[in-house]
């Protein structure tokens, strides 16, 4: 049994006629997007690598807008119902080759149509229903990061003020500074007369000290003075 002929099947049409582009490589592109919703198939020719996709791409749109203007249609509500390429007339050439002769050049062109449908109301409920389920969900993440993004700067505001402790009161800490301050004098105290202690190995005064070095320098002008007589 014979389906639907071209000029029988339901849908708003968009007709490219005389395309400089083969039939074959069109089929190609449109088997990608037939059956397909628009938005989808919309999506399927920007990202395809084939020239023949923006010649596509165009007669789509113009279907759609037809869809959408003369039948008062919902543009996401359209699919690709139907879509073909048929061979337009072939435009000839020569090129010259050897001893004289020549060879033929075919062009072909092909006539573009693209036919757009609403879809039934079982695919409508359930894309839909797919629809409404991503908003859900895009919105459960923003929330989520939201809370995410206060979290992280309350534990950012917390380590820089290190932690929750609580201050001490005016009143305490200046009791508390002149008991703190008595020992680290006392340390440095004892510090100092360690390192003299361990330095002199035992404890010595400052006039001894340069009695010391008083000596150390006459023994070394003497030293210099012999060095000299010798020479």
């Amino acid at each position: 049994m014979a389906g639907l002929k071209t000029n029988e099947r339901e849908g708003t049409r968009a007709v490219l006629r005389h395309a400089r582009v083969s039939p074959y490589k069109v089929r190609e592109v449109l088997d990608l997007v037939r059956g397909k919703p628009v938005h989808e198939a919309e999506d399927i020719l920007r990202f395809s690598d084939r020239d023949a996709a923006f010649t596509v791409g165009k007669v789509l749109h113009s279907a759609v807008a037809n869809a959408e203007n003369n039948d008062e249609l919902d543009p996401e509500e359209l699919f690709v119902s139907a879509c073909f390429a048929d061979e337009g007339t072939t435009i000839k050439r020569w090129r010259p080759r050897a001893r004289g002769r020549a060879t033929r050049i075919r062009k072909r062109t092909s006539h573009i149509t693209v036919i757009v449908s609403r879809m039934p109301e079982q695919q409508l409920q359930r894309l839909q229903a797919r629809r409404r389920a991503e908003q859900l969900a895009q919105r459960a993440r923003r929330v989520a990061g939201a809370r995410r993004s206060e979290g992280d700067q309350r534990s950012r505001a917390e380590r820089r003020h290190g932690g929750e402790a609580e201050e001490l009161p005016e009143t305490e800490a200046t009791e508390t500074s002149p008991e703190t301050e008595e020992p680290e004098s006392e340390s440095i105290e004892t510090e100092a007369a360690e390192t003299a202690s361990d330095d002199s190995g035992d404890p010595t005064t400052a006039e001894d000290a340069d009695a010391d070095v008083a000596a150390v320098d006459e023994e070394d002008t003497a030293a210099e003075a012999g060095e000299e007589d010798g020479e």
